[in-house]
């Protein structure tokens, strides 16, 4: 015999007036949380109220009813409904739906309607907004009605663009938000599901690495190029950029490459076309020249142009104001934001006068010419003034410089002195660096004869510059040279003294060497002695005898340096100059002399990065480098990446380290891992897995529940 089911009977609904209701201390919430009470007044004036309240009939002693409703689930919304009448917005007469109870408990009742609430799914509310701004409305005003920033309604439009099948992973728990959030770096469908389909099955699907390789045929932002051109003409000109709306992004990602070549090629033939109006008699532009560029040429000495009167009076106006700002904040610990911006200027204004232009002479002009590049922050670098040997040759040869004298215009090009009006040859060219093999896992292969000439031609310019700042090691180094040829036999002089001095070049550089702390440096100490010395060398021998022996012998110092070589050179080059027993004493020496000078190469701007180092070699060499810095716990996080994907994570582990490779260490280096290195709590946040959510993603989370 079947069992009747026994019917439920739904609890009546009333409409009560809102002066006869009061708040029940049955309500179980006691603790604020999610929307304010003054934005769900807002939402009922906007929309009216949406969810009835849970009310009971207030009775008397004697059990009879009071005409008064305790209200044990809802107390938010009447909250609310008590804010509207304060403010004159509602009648407290106004008729309240209800649900009247009067079985069971009011705390149960309470308790049950707040546990039973359910939040939407965020990729419901994504779709949400998504639907809104469809309809019609703008970001602003879903903003406004929902009550979070535009910023957030961003975030989460954003979201709901992603590739619907991602979102369907996404919805299936197969995703978490982290990851999806990544994704929204591209709004390229087909490029969101190629990189999925590659982490899911790599086990690199951390949202970094998403995020990293959603855009590693990109440019960021910060790069020199961008930098030159401009972000605004790039994307006036069409261009493309990624833009992360839940992270830190640097200013983005340009996606369009070919498109920032060409305009920057075409801002530079512009920048070399001004420069050769000037009436040089060639330009050479490119992005960037290799260090020692102008090895070999002559250059032209030139007079500042004057100033005017009131460009003095302007110079003695910014000293005057920058002397008192000092003096009135010297005791600060930090200055105030406007006056370090306003000293900041100050600096810029009085270096634009020190580096005003140069007045050549018009002859010299004629046959010299001057490089354009881009400098590392992206603005226009001119170095003028330079004659090549061959123009020398003409200049003094019997035959008429007919081209000097010829009043056509400047020739503008990479080679070819002599001819005119070309149009500028911009030249942009890459690192030239060698790759082993992608996954090449060789446990013996020796490092690259390349990268090793790299490394020591780093070493060597960072020598360089130690040894230029320390004048007595210098006295000894050069002291030292005396005494082998004294008492050693090798090298019979052609001279009463023999010595002399050679600046070697470098076969091989690493990129950016000329933008390099030790190249900044020298470049700045031989401008200043360079200003210093006469213009003529007939005059050098007085203005040597003038010196005090101080100065004597920093400039010794800075002229010594100069002849360092610590390069490490293949044998196949070595033929006919330097034997392999040679190559070895100099790179001992280098070894001397560098623990002499106390020799720092990661204070001298040195990093281990994948152009520098980790991208050209082994995985083994990868790995090891990581053994060496921060532990084997390091290693384990990622032995199991591609060459690619290890390589740049292991600059991420290495920063900070101070590892260096074998070429770059010296004689006398440990490389031996710290505790604190070899402790994986010790890890970066991305990799130890203890990184705290991002504000986009809390924000994200917070899903707003209608109460």
């Amino acid at each position: 015999m079947t069992k009747a089911v026994q019917k439920i009977t739904l609890s009546p609904s009333r409409d009560i007036p809102f002066n006869k209701l009061v708040l029940s201390q049955s309500n179980v919430r006691r603790i604020k949380g999610g929307v304010s009470i003054e934005q769900l007044a807002e939402s009922i004036a906007e929309r009216t109220l949406l969810q009835s309240l849970n009310v009971r009939a207030v009775l008397d002693d004697e059990g009879r009813e009071t005409g008064m409703f305790e209200v044990p689930a809802g107390g938010r919304r009447y909250r609310a409904l008590e804010l509207l009448v304060k403010q004159k917005r509602m009648a407290k007469t106004q008729a309240v739906p209800c649900v009247v109870r009067d079985q069971g408990s009011a705390l149960d009742d309470s308790l049950a309607e707040n546990d039973q609430r359910v939040g939407l799914h965020p990729l419901d509310q994504f779709r949400a907004f998504q639907a809104l701004r469809d309809s019609g409305m703008g970001e602003e005003e879903i903003a406004a009605r929902h009550f979070v920033t535009v910023a957030v309604v961003k975030q989460r439009l954003r979201l709901a663009a992603v590739s619907p099948a991602l979102l369907d992973v996404y919805a299936a728990d197969g995703m978490t938000l982290e990851q999806l959030m990544a994704f929204t770096v591209t709004a390229d469908h087909a490029r969101q599901q190629e990189v999925w389909d590659k982490v899911i099955h790599s086990g690199s699907d951390a949202p970094y690495q998403i995020r990293r390789q959603l855009t590693e045929q990109t440019v960021q932002a910060f790069d020199r190029r961008v930098q030159f051109v401009g972000l605004a003409a790039y994307e006036a000109a069409g261009g493309v950029v990624l833009r992360d709306l839940f992270e830190a992004d640097d200013g983005g990602w340009l996606q369009d490459v070919a498109l920032l070549d060409r305009l920057v090629a075409e801002k530079l033939q512009t920048e070399a076309e001004r420069i050769g109006a000037e009436g040089w008699k060639w330009i050479v532009a490119a992005v960037d020249f290799p260090f020692g560029h102008t090895r070999g040429l002559r250059e032209l000495h030139g007079e500042p142009a004057e100033l005017t009167a009131d460009e003095q009076a302007a110079i003695e106006a910014l000293r005057a104001e920058q002397t008192k700002l000092e003096a009135d904040y010297g005791q600060a610990e930090e200055l105030p934001e406007d006056v370090d911006r306003r000293l900041g200027e100050i600096e810029a204004a009085l270096q634009s006068f020190d580096e005003r232009p140069m007045i050549y002479d018009a002859a010299e002009m004629a046959r010299a010419g001057a490089f354009v590049s881009i400098d590392s922050e992206g603005r226009p670098r001119v170095a003028r003034g330079f004659v090549r040997p061959e123009d020398e040759v003409a200049a003094t040869s019997d035959e008429p410089d007919t081209e000097a004298n010829a009043g056509s215009d400047p020739g503008i090009g990479l080679s070819g002195a002599g001819i005119r009006a070309r149009p500028p040859a911009i030249v942009i060219g890459n690192s030239g660096t060698e790759a082993p093999d992608e996954d090449g896992d060789d446990v013996e292969r020796p490092l690259p004869d390349r990268l090793i000439s790299e490394l020591t031609a780093y070493r060597t310019l960072a020598l360089r510059d130690g040894l230029g700042q320390q004048p007595s090691i210098a006295f000894q180094a050069v002291l030292h040279s005396f005494a082998l040829a004294t008492f050693y036999p090798f090298g019979s002089a052609l001279n009463c003294l023999e010595i002399s001095l050679r600046t070697p070049s470098f076969p091989a550089q690493p990129p950016g060497l000329q933008d390099s702390i030790p190249a900044q440096a020298i470049a700045a100490r031989h401008a200043a002695w360079k200003a210093k010395l006469p213009a003529s060398d007939t005059d050098l021998w007085a203005a040597l005898t003038a010196m005090d022996g101080s100065a004597q012998a920093e400039l010794f110092a800075h002229c010594a340096s100069q002849a360092v070589n610590a390069i490490f050179e293949p044998a196949n080059r070595l033929q006919g100059r330097l034997s392999a027993h040679g190559l070895r004493g100099r790179l001992e020496q280098a070894d001397r002399l560098s623990h002499a000078v106390g020799l720092d190469l990661i204070s001298a701007g040195w990093k281990p990065t994948v152009d520098t180092y980790l991208g050209r070699v082994t995985k083994h060499r990868i790995l090891q480098a990581v053994r060496e810095a921060k532990g084997e716990a390091s290693v384990q996080l990622i032995d199991h990446l591609k060459k690619p994907d290890m390589a740049r994570e292991a600059e991420r582990l290495l920063e900070g380290s101070r590892w260096l490779p074998e070429p770059l260490r010296g004689a006398e280096a440990d490389m031996t891992p710290s505790a604190e290195g070899a402790d994986a709590d010790s890890l970066p946040a991305f990799l130890s897995g203890d990184e705290a959510a991002s504000e986009g993603a809390d924000e994200v989370e917070e899903i707003v529940a209608a109460e």
